[in-house]
């Protein structure tokens, strides 16, 4: 029973953000960030929405393999995705942090969903 629920994937809102230093962002202008944020912004997007649909899916198939038939466990999928949507949450911070260093006035940030 452990094993089957340890292996479910995470809704996208539980995946904390990897740290990512906005160093690497600080010879970026204004609105070289503002692009670079709306990518990563809708990358996250993508991501996000595949993981919850992911996280549905297990808990259908988790509770099926506890309520009527234990091979149903076998379609549990995980967790493959969280390193990525870490990460992409992570630029995105740092994108922000550097965004505020410069004092980019314009900047339009695109949220993404899962923040």
């Amino acid at each position: 029973m452990v094993a089957i629920l340890s292996g479910c994937a995470s809704k996208s809102e539980e995946i904390a953000a990897s740290y990512v230093s906005p160093m690497q962002y600080q010879s970026y202008s204004c609105s070289q960030l503002a692009q670079e944020n709306n990518r990563i912004a809708s990358r996250l997007n993508q991501m996000t929405a595949a993981q919850d649909s992911r996280a549905s899916d297990d808990a259908v198939a988790t509770g099926v393999a506890i309520v009527l038939f234990w091979p149903a466990a076998f379609f549990i999928q995980g967790d493959d995705m969280e390193p990525e949507i870490a990460r992409l949450k992570g630029e995105y911070e740092a994108i922000e942090q550097a965004a505020n260093r410069q004092t980019c006035n314009n900047f339009e940030q695109r949220s993404p969903a899962a923040l």
